[in-house]
C-alpha cells in the first residue's frame, strides 16, 4: 500500500492538485473525493481499495513507487522517463 507521502510526493512530481487526482480516478470508473484524498495525505487512514485507486491512478500518469525494501533509499516515488 502506498504512504501518504508518497501520494503526496506523486502528485508534485506531475504537478496535480488533489482534485486532479480525484477527478482522474473518476475518469478510471472510481469514486474518491478531495476530503478523503486530503485526510489520507495528512497521515489519515484509508481502506486498501482506495489506496490501490490512489496507486493505479498515479502510475497512469508515469508514477512508479518505490518499495523500502528494493532500495536503499527507502520508500519513494519516480516518473518514468517518457517513451521515445
Amino acid at each position: 500500500m502506498i504512504s501518504s507521502k508518497q501520494c503526496t510526493a506523486a502528485r508534485a512530481l506531475i504537478g496535480w492538485k488533489q482534485k486532479d487526482l480525484s477527478d482522474a480516478i473518476t475518469s478510471r470508473g472510481g469514486k474518491l473525493s478531495v476530503t478523503a484524498i486530503t485526510a489520507f495525505e495528512r497521515g489519515g487512514t484509508i481502506r486498501a481499495s482506495n489506496a490501490e485507486l490512489l496507486k493505479l491512478t498515479l502510475e497512469a500518469q508515469g508514477i512508479q513507487f518505490l518499495d523500502p525494501e528494493d532500495t536503499a533509499q527507502g520508500a519513494g516515488v519516480a516518473l518514468k522517463a517518457a517513451e521515445k
